[in-house]
């Protein structure tokens, strides 16, 4: 993963760090393993709620296509709160995206994730594996 960021992501907290390196390769299990039991993750405006429901969103979101991440930016909010930005390209409609991951933390592990489009014209969470082309 080649990094263009504001943040080196050494410095990002273990938790999103490992959470990223297992998403990425699509490790759902260890991805899994960095969230909290109550762990809510949003995207496409829909929520996935508890270890259960998180885990099967992290292991079949995007499964049907072939893409490359790359991290271009992250920064810290505050204390439990970071953002880190990463581009897709691949097979998706559309083709490219960049898309904003929102941790938020406790306990050393995430227990919120929101999933948006990075682009400021745009508020609501998107996701590139809805099928939505960004435009």
């Amino acid at each position: 993963m080649t990094q263009h960021t504001d943040l080196p992501s050494d410095l990002l907290p273990t938790a999103v760090r490992q959470f990223l390196g297992a998403h990425i390769v699509r490790d759902a299990d260890t991805a899994s393993s960095f969230l909290t039991e109550d762990a809510v993750i949003v995207d496409q405006d829909e929520t996935f709620r508890g270890r259960e429901e998180t885990h099967a969103f992290l292991r079949d979101a995007g499964s049907e296509f072939e893409y490359t991440t790359e991290q271009i930016g992250a920064h810290r909010v505050d204390d439990t709160h970071w953002v880190v930005t990463v581009r897709l390209e691949g097979t998706f409609p559309g083709g490219v995206a960049e898309l904003d991951y929102r941790f938020a933390l406790r306990d050393d592990l995430i227990a919120e994730l929101v999933i948006a489009d990075h682009r400021p014209d745009r508020t609501r969470t998107t996701s590139i594996f809805s099928g939505e082309k960004n435009v």
